[in-house]
């Protein structure tokens, strides 16, 4: 679920760094999600609290019991998302889906945890060109509000790491497999000062010495990569763009009144989840089939938005829109022309606002929002061979 949609409907336990994931799987009986407790903000007498009660996860068709139960874990913390992860990896490996049917072969990958500046454990992953292929750059990716980078984004980056490109993802902290609330995003500059720590990190790596260097966000991590550029416009050889939430339209905004209730409640309960959610499926995969695919993304924040989360959002994009001349770097943007979840005419903006000399913007007709996962076969492969393309083009001129 992305901001503009939202406002318009109105003990962890700790695992080594550097290791090869696995994990155990627990699941509880009786489980059930807990409620979330709102404090009185009247001065009435009252009989009792406000209670909201978590989303229970929908049960999924054409799976055992027993993964059905682990699906149903609390999710809240980084600890029951990494068992359901290892629950569900060998299946969603084998979904009738290009992006995981159609990978290439011989890609080497690899995952492990950093520990953030602020002791948080941060998930990352990589994904490197078969022996042999000669590296053309490195492209680190940026994923989407409530996503991860362990699910269909393998697919799009076996295929760009196929094209000699060494790519790098990571969770962000309170999404995935990192640690921290989940969905929860308590400064959305300290988020993006931890994209930075970690791939200042990881552009340090021998491997990428003398390499040209890309970041890639999709939706929210549009966002995220923006403010990672304007913080750092020297720092990248090249920014895409794929369906960016970098800007929201003043018809989606809700009244000033309704704005200062829920600036006020942002502050008093942060991390309540009281923004009325909205099934974006339908919105979001154009094509029906991939579209029930998507509930095998288990680990994703599909729960109401924290309001805490909510006005970082706005923020963010408020901050954006105000710096989008700043945009320096050369830049690539796409969007599917029929995106009801961020509006592609926000990136004509961006596009004609930037102050790139080498920009690019294309749309794609009758494209959804996931016009990486959830377009026809034929309109992915021709949106990660734009990418590609644009990338060997780029490579080619350093």
């Amino acid at each position: 679920m992305e901001l503009s949609q939202a406002l318009r409907s109105r003990t962890s336990q700790s695992y080594p760094l550097h290791q090869k994931l696995a994990f155990p799987v627990i699941v509880p009986r009786n489980h059930r999600r807990p409620a979330i407790l709102l404090p009185r903000t009247s001065t009435k007498p009252q009989n009792r609290p406000l209670t909201v009660t978590a989303k229970m996860k929908s049960r999924i068709e054409g799976v055992s019991d027993e993964l059905n139960s682990i699906a149903s874990l609390n999710l809240d913390h980084a600890a029951a998302r990494r068992r359901v992860r290892s629950a569900f990896f060998e299946l969603q490996q084998q979904l009738d889906h290009p992006l995981f049917m159609l990978a290439p072969t011989g890609i080497r990958t690899e995952e492990w945890y950093e520990r953030n500046s602020r002791g948080m454990e941060i998930f990352c992953k990589s994904w490197m060109p078969e022996a042999g292929v000669r590296m053309k750059g490195a492209v680190c990716f940026c994923h989407g509000y409530g996503d991860t980078c362990t699910f269909f984004f393998e697919g799009i980056a076996k295929r760009i790491a196929a094209s000699g490109y060494c790519v790098y993802a990571l969770d962000y902290p309170g999404f995935g497999l990192s640690g921290g609330l989940h969905g929860y995003i308590p400064s959305f500059d300290e988020l993006v000062d931890d994209v930075i720590e970690q791939y200042t990190r990881i552009k340090g790596r021998p491997e990428l010495r003398g390499l040209p260097r890309f970041i890639l966000g999709q939706s929210m991590g549009g966002a995220v990569t923006l403010k990672v550029h304007l913080k750092e416009p020297r720092e990248w050889d090249g920014v895409i763009l794929v369906a960016p939430m970098c800007k929201v339209s003043e018809d989606l905004m809700p009244p000033a009144a309704v704005m200062k209730v829920l600036t006020f409640l942002s502050k008093v309960i942060p991390k309540a989840k009281l923004l009325p959610e909205r099934d974006l499926a339908e919105l979001m995969f154009r094509e029906p089939g991939k579209k029930k695919m998507a509930v095998y993304n288990v680990i994703c924040y599909e729960d109401r938005m924290r309001l805490k989360t909510a006005m970082e959002l706005l923020k963010a994009t408020n901050d954006i829109e105000m710096q989008v001349d700043k945009v320096s770097s050369p830049l690539l943007v796409l969007h599917g022309a029929s995106d009801k979840v961020t509006d592609p005419s926000v990136s004509e903006f961006l596009y004609k606002k930037a102050s790139s000399k080498d920009k690019t913007l294309k749309l794609y007709e009758g494209g959804y929002h996931c016009i990486l996962e959830g377009e026809p076969d034929d309109r992915i492969a021709t949106v990660i061979a734009d990418i590609v393309s644009w990338l060997d083009s780029r490579c080619s001129a350093k």
